[in-house]
């Protein structure tokens, strides 16, 4: 079965594909003739339900062509995996890589979707005989299958965390390694505030993992963002009626700003 993206109602957004990667990126394609900078990341880099993401704001600011290679589904395994998206971002001037979040990577435990990492696909005996006693036919995304253990057992949960945390700082340190561009890391912390969506506490990517990545990139910057249910910005999203379940999630117009702007400051300091 092959997996076709669809935008939203009000179609701001649109979907394209970049060279050899297996991805759907945020549209509409641009050149990848002249020089760029890439903006690499889920669905915050995409800026779904956002007339203008982060990328678009901070080509204003810098007076500099950036190209959005946000996908929705983007986890640790697309960056480690996808060779096209590997090639996009050697090619780039300067790389922008919004670091993503533990829980979407094949690791011993179980495996995702090549293509869509919020997906998950199977568990492996070693989640089987960790978890002897949970039923996996009615999971299918990650999210679900990581509260799903946490309600069984909170330390060996943490069996399973441990193992991502070591993966995602092995499988981010191997992608920067490869390119030969320079790399501004973005960790955005999104607080969901009241909001029930979100990674467990001890599912956080934690600072001594940033800090191992340093040395391999030119700069790391560290974001605390709110989404837009648990601020005053929802209602500058663009979103169908049925819709708004996810807006909520997503970063408002301002967040994005927020975001263009420090990392315009950050890529400018490279250059001086």
């Amino acid at each position: 079965m092959s997996y076709q993206p669809m935008a939203a109602e009000n179609a701001v957004e649109s979907f394209c594909r970049y060279g050899q990667s297996n991805l759907w990126f945020r549209g509409p394609q641009r050149s990848l003739d002249k020089p760029f900078v890439a903006c690499i990341g889920g669905q915050e880099t995409f800026g779904r339900f956002v007339e203008d993401p982060f990328p678009a704001r901070l080509e204003r600011l810098m007076q500099r062509r950036c190209l959005n290679f946000g996908s929705l589904f983007c986890g640790v395994d697309a960056v480690h995996s996808d060779d096209g998206l590997r090639e996009l971002a050697d090619r780039a001037e300067i790389c922008v890589l919004q670091l993503p979040g533990l829980a979407g990577q094949n690791n011993r435990f179980y495996r995702v979707h090549a293509r869509r990492n919020d997906r998950f696909v199977a568990p492996t005996q070693d989640l089987i005989t960790l978890f002897p006693e949970a039923d996996f036919t009615d999971i299918h995304f990650v999210r679900h299958l990581m509260n799903r253990l946490y309600s069984i057992s909170g330390d060996r949960h943490a069996e399973v965390v441990d193992e991502l945390r070591r993966n995602w700082v092995a499988r981010l340190r191997g992608f920067l390694q490869s390119v030969s561009s320079q790399t501004v890391l973005l960790w955005l912390d999104v607080q969901n505030g009241s909001l029930s969506e979100g990674p467990i506490e001890h599912e956080h990517v934690r600072a001594e993992m940033l800090d191992a990545l340093r040395p391999f990139c030119a700069d790391a910057i560290t974001l605390t963002v709110r989404v837009a249910g648990d601020s005053d910005e929802l209602e500058d999203l663009l979103f169908g009626t049925l819709q708004q379940p996810r807006a909520e999630f997503m970063l408002g117009p301002a967040t994005h700003q927020k975001i263009a702007d420090a990392l315009s400051q950050a890529i400018q300091n490279l250059r001086s």
